[in-house]
């Protein structure tokens, strides 16, 4: 398998800002008002008002980092006093979109992915945050989940594959313990990732890739992204598998390596 380029969203850029203020705003909206203390399904430690805070801080990173060119050591991670964490996202959220607004998403800007440095990278990153987290808040108040549209559930399945799973653990420096090859499919399109004593990569591939991997994974794209971020407790870990076993559990403890 050959060395990666830097990902690429597989939609819009304009979609993934859309994405990106409706799922903030919707999770916003979910928590107002309700029960901070309880806690995010399949994600110990995480409640609905950390949830909520959490957000907030990432998106005030972003800006940070994209206005100082340099990763940030210092910005307002906590609502400020009388502040609710609501609003406190709603006002980050508002000040990222008018900075992602601004340029074009092929216009440089740090990032934290060396060779992917541009607007473009924040808008996909953040879309995705906010949606995975928002996934967080309806299901720990047990309410109805808004569905993932295939679109961007499948870029989500790219991006966890190939930033996170890729990129993120070379940067950890963590590996596997045999060479194991497994096939990822959902909504017409196939990943291969392959797991190494010395890294982990995922690329796209021809769906005949699957008959020559170790193992292969098949779900619906919103039932496959949230599994890929270790949210199988949403819905219930309805994942079709086959082949190796081993293969299949090595996979599953490095996403959750690079995903935390």
């Amino acid at each position: 398998m050959t060395a990666l380029s830097p990902c690429t969203p597989l939609i819009d850029p304009d979609r993934l800002l859309d994405v990106l203020e409706t799922e903030a705003t919707l999770l916003a909206a979910t928590a107002e008002g309700t029960d901070h203390d309880r806690p995010v399904p399949g994600c110990p430690g995480l409640t609905v008002g950390e949830t909520t805070r959490h957000l907030g801080s990432v998106l005030r990173m972003a800006v940070t980092w994209i206005r100082s060119g340099e990763r940030p050591t210092r910005w307002q991670r906590q609502p400020a006093d009388g502040e609710t964490a609501e609003n406190y996202l709603r006002d980050g959220l508002r000040t990222l979109l008018g900075e992602l607004e601004a340029h074009d998403p092929e216009d440089p800007c740090a990032t934290w992915h060396p060779r992917h440095r541009d607007y473009g990278f924040w808008r996909r990153r953040l879309a995705h945050e906010a949606t995975v987290h928002r996934v967080d808040v309806q299901a720990a108040l047990g309410l109805p989940i808004t569905p993932v549209a295939d679109d961007v559930a499948i870029d989500g399945v790219d991006e966890a594959l190939t930033l996170w799973f890729t990129h993120r653990l070379a940067v950890l420096g963590v590996s596997g313990t045999r060479h194991t090859t497994v096939a990822v499919r959902t909504g017409g399109h196939t990943w291969l990732a392959e797991v190494t004593t010395s890294r982990t990569a995922a690329v796209p591939a021809p769906p005949l890739a699957a008959a020559t991997a170790d193992a292969t994974i098949t779900a619906d794209p919103q039932r496959l992204y949230l599994w890929l971020w270790g949210r199988a407790a949403v819905f219930g870990d309805d994942i079709d598998r086959e082949g190796d076993l081993d293969a299949l559990t090595q996979l599953w403890a490095l996403l959750r390596l690079a995903t935390r």
